[in-house]
């Protein structure tokens, strides 16, 4: 058994069987990038190009590992052809140019189609089109450039399916109307939550770091609560839209709620600690790579040159069936949600390489 302490590089690709990590390096451009190839036995490898300035570069590592996997078990449980890729841009968003973009893209483009990007946090519009300079391979284009456009659209509604699932899985009855629900972060996606959410006349709870994000909804009846009191009230649901991490050990202490259904990649602290607890909470679990699957539908329809909404939207729709089924078996194996998704998630990649071999 591997040291957890103590793993080297290769330990942690070994324990979730990645298939490939690459490392980029431009020193004159100050360019450090960590591209991580999950698995590729559906499909070539997809997941978005992220910036962030880390605290350490193993810090980096781990996302491009956990991310990655994260990918992979999202593509399978959609439905989708594609494995799991993530790529991590490390450092200040004030590195970025058009050269700068340009040289990872040359990166991207060696790999030869092993792995599609596109746009996740601190990338821009602007970057993907430089990416598309250089390399063919990425995804979640403009539609002024053959593209289906904006991808939250898409993720908001897969969100706003998984709660419907989620209530009719404790009530019978999947309204959300009246249901209280608090959405933290209400950027691209969670803002659009938001939207359907009041559209169902459910009662809405917001807040985010980010104060202009909270002047776009403040006129929709949502009432704005600050973040640091996020933890004193009731909810039905507690959907965390921003960064993941936020439902740990710590907070469950103090959080309040039935179900927990957000957008937020990694929303778990770990793996087993956090489920197991959740499920002796009796608090519903939605696993993230589960409902926010809406994103990469969007990119893999343009991936295979399926350039058509109503198809994205009507495959996205199919989360809240999914959904049913992952409760289902976590409920008949006597597991968390989380292990169930993953469990199925892994069947299926395990079924597909018997039938390549």
């Amino acid at each position: 058994m591997i040291n957890k302490e103590n793993k080297t590089i290769f330990d942690k690709l070994l324990i979730h069987d990645h298939e490939e990590l690459i490392f980029c390096n431009d020193k004159k451009l100050g360019l450090k990038a960590i591209i991580g190839i999950h698995d590729t036995t559906l499909g070539p490898s997809m997941g978005g190009t992220r910036m962030w300035n880390y605290a350490t570069e193993n810090d980096a590592l781990k996302d491009a590992i956990n991310l990655s996997r994260a990918m992979s078990y999202k593509s399978s449980l959609a439905g989708l052809n594609a494995g799991g890729g993530k790529a991590i841009l490390i450092g200040d968003i004030n590195l970025k140019s058009k050269k700068y973009i340009e040289r990872y893209a040359g990166f991207l483009n060696d790999l030869g189609g092993k792995y599609w990007t596109a746009q996740d946090v601190n990338m821009t519009t602007q970057d993907i089109l430089w990416i598309k300079n250089v390399c063919p391979y990425v995804v979640g284009l403009p539609k002024e450039y053959g593209g289906l456009g904006d991808s939250s659209i898409a993720t908001a509604y897969g969100i706003y399916v998984g709660m419907k699932a989620a209530i009719y899985q404790i009530t019978g009855n999947n309204s959300l109307e009246n249901k209280k629900v608090c959405i933290q972060g209400v950027g691209k996606v969670g803002g659009k939550v938001v939207d359907y959410l009041i559209k169902e006349g459910a009662i809405v709870y917001a807040t985010d770091i980010n104060n202009k994000n909270l002047d776009n909804i403040v006129s929709k009846n949502v009432q704005i609560i600050e973040t640091d009191h996020i933890f004193d009230l009731h909810y039905d649901i507690f959907s965390p839209c921003a960064l993941g991490g936020v439902i740990s050990m710590d907070n469950l202490k103090k959080l309040n709620c039935k179900i927990i259904a957000g957008a937020a990649n990694n929303q778990l602290e770990d793996d087993i600690n956090v489920p197991n607890e959740l499920l002796k909470k009796d608090i519903l679990y939605l696993p993230d790579f589960l409902i926010n699957a809406g994103g990469i539908i969007s990119v893999y329809h343009e991936q295979i040159n399926q350039i058509d909404l109503q198809k994205v939207m009507q495959m996205t729709e199919t989360i809240y069936d999914k959904a049913i089924d992952v409760f289902k078996y976590a409920n008949e194996n006597t597991i968390t949600t989380h292990s169930a998704a993953m469990k199925i998630a892994v069947e299926r990649i395990k079924r597909n390489k018997k039938k390549s071999n």
